[in-house]
């Protein structure tokens, strides 16, 4: 090899370089992203009707038989990912659930029977996940209170079976009376138990009675250090505006009114704001084995070139 194609060539490594770097293809898939493995419709859930499920909850022994509890908020999978693991720390579902004024069940203890849901999603009817009650405004022993006085309280299941993965979270939730009034549901209180959620999560009463499928409402909460910010769309389509099947439908629907008015809460959650020291995602992104730097191809390439002059 001539000394001026060995220089041609050296003189070519930067402009290499240039071209590897910025390669079109961008650097492949964070593996820590929940939405490299879930494929999340737009409105950040499943719609369970489509797909062999239901928006009524199993519930035992009622009277007559085969009554069921409305599924009446979900928790969009659009949320940041944080809020949807099912746990008190780092600002997850369980944290933004306490900013809302809710808990876990009285000292861990879970009472009440349980009910179960179909979200469609290839698992079957399921028992919950868990009960949430509210916490008089005391997350330790608060719920206590609410199970023996009464309150709002909601069961929740998360869709994750494998025809409909998309981490979104169904809630059912009600407004009960006392214990010793045999946790009855409380007039429209399947409406109220929503709305009152919703209220709570940003920060303004809720027209129960006027609410309609284009009603939305926006605010924010606070717990243990981190801030979230809750849009919330109510939607029509999912439930029916309707007594039928509706588990306490004697005592929630009176004068004429339906138990329950066939809207469901939608609510997408982002944290605004984090606990100084703490960070909003795992910082493991892989770096991409063509984005080697110019010192790196510059030596390479003397490496290369040098011993092309021992043979020319």
């Amino acid at each position: 090899m001539s000394l001026a194609s060995a220089l041609f060539l050296f003189s070519c490594i930067p402009s290499l370089c240039a071209a590897v770097s910025s390669d079109p293809r961008g650097l492949p898939p964070d593996p820590l992203s929940r939405r490299a493995s879930k494929s999340i419709p737009s409105q950040g859930y499943y719609d369970p009707l489509q797909t062999g499920g239901d928006m009524l909850t199993q519930v035992p022994d009622t009277f007559p038989a085969g009554l069921g509890e409305p599924i009446n908020v979900i928790l969009s999978a659009n949320s940041d990912a944080a809020v949807l693991v099912d746990q008190q720390s780092n600002g997850g579902l369980r944290n933004y659930y306490q900013s809302l004024g809710f808990s876990s069940e009285c000292l861990g203890q879970h009472s009440g029977s349980d009910q179960a849901a179909n979200l469609g999603d290839g698992n079957g009817y399921k028992n919950e996940t868990a009960v949430i009650r509210w916490d008089y405004g005391d997350p330790a022993f608060g719920t206590c209170t609410e199970t023996i006085e009464g309150g709002n309280h909601f069961r929740y299941w998360v869709q994750n079976g494998p025809n409909a993965d998309s981490g979104a979270i169904f809630m059912a939730l009600s407004y009960e009376k006392p214990i010793a009034l045999g946790h009855d549901i409380i007039v429209n209180g399947y409406n109220l138990a929503r709305d009152w959620l919703i209220g709570n999560a940003t920060g303004q009463a809720i027209p129960t009675a006027n609410l309609t499928n284009s009603s939305s409402y926006s605010g924010s909460t606070s717990a243990d250090g981190y801030s979230y910010q809750t849009s919330v769309q109510y939607v029509s389509g999912l439930l029916q505006n309707t007594s039928d099947g509706i588990n306490h439908y004697l005592t929630v629907g009176v004068n004429g009114s339906n138990a329950i008015d066939g809207l469901v809460a939608v609510m997408e959650v982002h944290i605004s704001a984090r606990p100084a020291g703490t960070s909003s995602a795992l910082s493991m992104r892989p770096t991409a084995p063509w984005s080697w730097n110019l010192p790196t191809l510059l030596n390479l390439g003397v490496l290369l070139i040098l011993p092309l002059f021992a043979l020319s």
